[in-house]
């Protein structure tokens, strides 16, 4: 049977928006610096025969609208090569992956670039700045039906009506954190010792020189060279952490330092059948194994990860015991601990580099980003399957199961 294979992988160094390393770049230029970047890598293939170049982008609007695969495929001279632009949120860029594995086990195609880009700093915030409003009244039903089996369930959760507020969709994150801590027991202690071991794990993983392997510079259009990543900082404690007030709401629980920041980045993997590999004469990076999508209510989107996971491993025939590493997206401390209990994974085996929080979590380059992280951290301890997952904004979850090849 065919075989999906990761033969290269390019990401950027994340940085903090509007005030960071890459905040004066356009996403169309940074996407296309990490696509040109993965094409390079391998430089047997001829890129114009490339089926599809699929790009994530959680806000296609702005200078990332008008289907930013596209042109980023034209910037790149690859005239014959479509593009599209795919938005699942938290995990667009995994989802293009999906997209890949799915085209080439189906036999509709040989191989793809799978990308991924946000850049933050360009875009705004606020419906003056074009982002959409998703406060359909038409929601206010489903979210009452969702509260009651809620309730019916022995759970709670924050109801933002009692603000006064018309229900959203897509409502703040932060406040699905903090209903996700409530309704799980998740306390303030426990979100910030695991915001320090993130940053605490960054930084050991940068002091042995494995963000060197695992981020691809970029060139800015004054010719300045960045290499690393904005967010890691160095010597965190609980005590600073634990000094910080709540930011979402009042007498709550997530802070600045347990929560992801904002930000800026990109990330390309070029992803072809076994077949392919074989004839051009590639050693293929990682197998991709499986994946799996799942929903649940929006209010508590964070747990999303846990069907997800169940699902990818169901579909690969494994269990969690055969994981070896899982990079679960560190959208919040809050989300991360229970989910982590539920999908029954040692945690001292989860970001073993550091996540999100110290990194950062550019929306629609997180699952490309992740999927190159999960390789290098395979091929430096020597082992055989990762797990990718990340909660999605509007009640999801998606993760992927990895297998090193080389």
């Amino acid at each position: 049977m065919t075989e999906a294979v990761i033969v290269s992988v390019a990401r950027s160094p994340i940085g903090r928006a509007y005030k960071g390393s890459l905040a004066s770049m356009r996403a169309d230029d940074l996407a296309a610096q990490m696509v040109r970047a993965a094409l390079d890598q391998v430089p047997a293939l001829d890129a114009a025969t490339i089926d599809d170049l699929m790009m994530g982008c959680a806000q296609p609007a702005g200078e990332q609208g008008y289907n930013i695969a596209r042109i980023v495929a034209l910037q790149l001279g690859l005239d014959t090569v479509p593009g599209t632009t795919v938005q699942r949120y938290c995990s667009s860029s995994l989802q293009t992956t999906r997209m890949a594995f799915h085209a080439i086990k189906s036999g509709e195609g040989e191989a793809f670039i799978s990308a991924g880009v946000e850049t933050v700093s360009r875009f705004g915030s606020g419906k003056s700045d074009g982002m959409p409003d998703t406060k359909n009244p038409s929601y206010a039903a489903a979210m009452q039906r969702t509260l009651d089996r809620a309730a019916a369930a022995g759970s709670t959760w924050s109801d933002p009506r009692e603000a006064g507020e018309l229900p959203d969709i897509y409502i703040a994150m932060g406040e699905t954190a903090e209903n996700v801590a409530q309704v799980r027991g998740v306390s303030r202690a426990a979100q910030d010792e695991w915001a320090v071991i993130s940053q605490n794990r960054a930084e050991a993983a940068a002091a042995r020189g494995f963000w060197v392997q695992d981020i691809t510079p970029v060139t800015l259009a004054d010719g300045t060279r960045v290499a690393t990543d904005d967010g890691p900082r160095a010597g965190v404690t609980l005590e600073k952490v634990s000094s910080l007030q709540p930011v979402f709401r009042e007498g709550g629980t997530v802070t600045a330092a347990n929560c992801c920041p904002v930000n800026d980045g990109a990330a390309a993997l070029v992803i072809m059948s076994d077949r392919k590999a074989k004839d051009l004469g590639l050693t293929p990076l990682a197998r991709i194994v499986s994946t799996g999508v799942s929903a649940l209510s929006p209010e508590i989107m964070g747990l999303g990860p846990v069907q997800a996971v169940q699902r990818a491993l169901a579909n690969a025939k494994m269990s969690i015991g055969d994981i070896d590493i899982m990079e679960l997206n560190e959208a919040f401390a809050a989300q991360v601990l229970p989910s982590i209990d539920d999908i029954g994974m040692s945690a001292d085996r989860v970001n073993v580099n550091g996540g999100a929080i110290a990194l950062g979590h550019p929306f629609g380059m997180t699952g490309a980003r992740m999927t190159a992280t999960a390789i290098h951290a395979l091929q430096e301890r020597d082992e055989q399957f990762a797990l990718e997952t990340m909660c999605v904004a509007g009640g999801q979850g998606m993760a992927m199961v990895l297998e090193r090849l080389s």
